[in-house]
């Protein structure tokens, strides 16, 4: 009877080592849902999400229009930061920091517009094949919403 007893006890303690690898592993799995390619708004870009670290981030990995008039690849001319205007936009990394929260949401992350040369914080909700990004300064009832389509 001892015995038993004791196997229950080890049975339990193995069942509660165990269940947070199983939820982290089924966490992550979601977290996943956000990764690929995703075309912005107005289809002018494409942006590849990727796992970066612990979280998430994403690049340009194709543009509509890649050269500006000059037949040059189109720079990073805008960016507020006049150290960076000789970057090229296609590979610009402009998503970082996103953590998956459970619900088809990730936040706190940060996303760089490139058309305004500025960085925002930035949350994202996953609908079907849309990822709906919410822009913001401070808190996320100033900010802009857009959506992206899966590719």
């Amino acid at each position: 009877m001892r015995w038993f007893g004791m196997i229950v006890a080890l049975v339990v303690i193995c069942s509660l080592l165990i269940a947070p690898i199983t939820l982290n592993a089924a966490s992550e799995e979601q977290g996943d849902a956000i990764l690929g390619k995703w075309l912005t708004a107005g289809g002018k870009s494409l942006v590849e999400i990727y796992k970066c670290g612990d979280g998430y981030c994403g690049k340009i990995v194709w543009l509509r229009e890649p050269f500006d008039k000059e037949g040059k690849e189109k720079l990073d001319v805008h960016n507020t930061d006049e150290s960076k205007r000789n970057r090229k936009l296609l590979g610009l990394q402009i998503i970082n920091g996103f953590k998956h929260k459970g619900d088809n949401r990730w936040e706190g992350g940060k996303i760089y517009d490139p058309e305004k040369g500025k960085t925002y914080k930035c949350k994202a909700r996953l609908e079907g094949d849309n990822l709906k990004l919410r822009g913001y300064i401070g808190f996320s009832l100033i900010g802009r919403t857009t959506t992206w389509r899966r590719k």
